[in-house]
């Protein structure tokens, strides 16, 4: 798998909904994709980088006040300026079990310091995982093209 940036936060009362067993807001858990995604972005191209598109984002169960939410990122595909980022977002037990919560793809476009877009390198999947990902990233940006 390419390089994984790892982040991790614990759900606080401000992260919540005001609901009788506080849930994490989708919001919250949305900008912290969009900021993973984006160093993980950063990393790869070695440039500053905007968010093109979340291209799909699952929420697969809840998070609730003071779980830990641990979240993985990486590089799923590239064009020629555009690169694509998994992010994984599990609640983490104390005793380091993870449950996904949530899965996202986002697009982001490497800039240079007049803001215009720049070519990135290529990315080469080497595991099968990552041949995998790449392929589904192929169909995505066939979807994004048509819409």
């Amino acid at each position: 798998m390419s390089e994984i940036t790892t982040s991790v936060q614990i759900v606080l009362p401000q992260h919540c909904n005001g609901y009788k067993n506080p849930r994490l807001f989708g919001g919250q858990i949305m900008s912290w994709i969009d900021v993973i995604g984006a160093v993980a972005a950063r990393r790869y191209a070695r440039a500053a980088v905007t968010t093109v598109c979340v291209d799909n984002l699952n929420f697969i169960a809840p998070a609730y006040l003071n779980d830990t939410v641990v979240q993985e990122a990486w590089v799923t595909w590239t064009g020629r300026t555009s690169i694509e980022v998994r992010v994984d977002s599990y609640v983490e037990q104390v005793d380091g079990k993870r449950a996904l919560v949530n899965r996202a793809y986002a697009v982001y476009v490497a800039l240079d310091e007049n803001d215009a877009p720049i070519a990135v390198p290529e990315f080469i999947p080497r595991t099968e995982e990552e041949k995998q990902e790449y392929v589904a990233a192929i169909g995505r940006r066939k979807i994004r093209l048509q819409r």
